[in-house]
């Protein structure tokens, strides 16, 4: 996930997080400004990651350092997007299944 925006002297700014089960909190796994920001929103999109635009979550987590897991107090927010980009995998998911069983069954016919 990766979230851009526009930083005070114009210069875009990105800040990639990661999710793992297995650890207690998302972890800051990239950041950056101007073309470093860049990179991160083209290297998220080319993975078919969700890059979603937040300005204030991006100032927020621009702070966090590089490899540290999120605050508590960003949990809330961050669980948020978490659940609204597994909502679009989910439909993501369901219309490519429907797609395929709609292509199957006109291959049959």
């Amino acid at each position: 996930m990766s979230t851009p925006t526009q930083a005070t002297d114009n210069r875009s700014s990105a800040v990639a997080v990661r999710y793992d089960t297995q650890e207690s909190a998302p972890r800051v796994v990239a950041k950056g400004y101007g073309t470093i920001a860049e990179a991160i929103i083209r290297t998220a999109k080319e993975n078919g990651l969700y890059v979603h635009e937040s300005p204030e979550l991006v100032n927020l987590l621009m702070q966090v350092n590089l490899d540290a897991q999120i605050p508590p107090q960003l949990y809330v927010a961050i669980a948020e997007l978490l659940a609204w980009i597994y909502s679009l995998e989910e439909k993501t998911g369901e219309v490519m299944a429907a797609a395929a069983a709609a292509e199957k069954k006109s291959a049959t016919e």
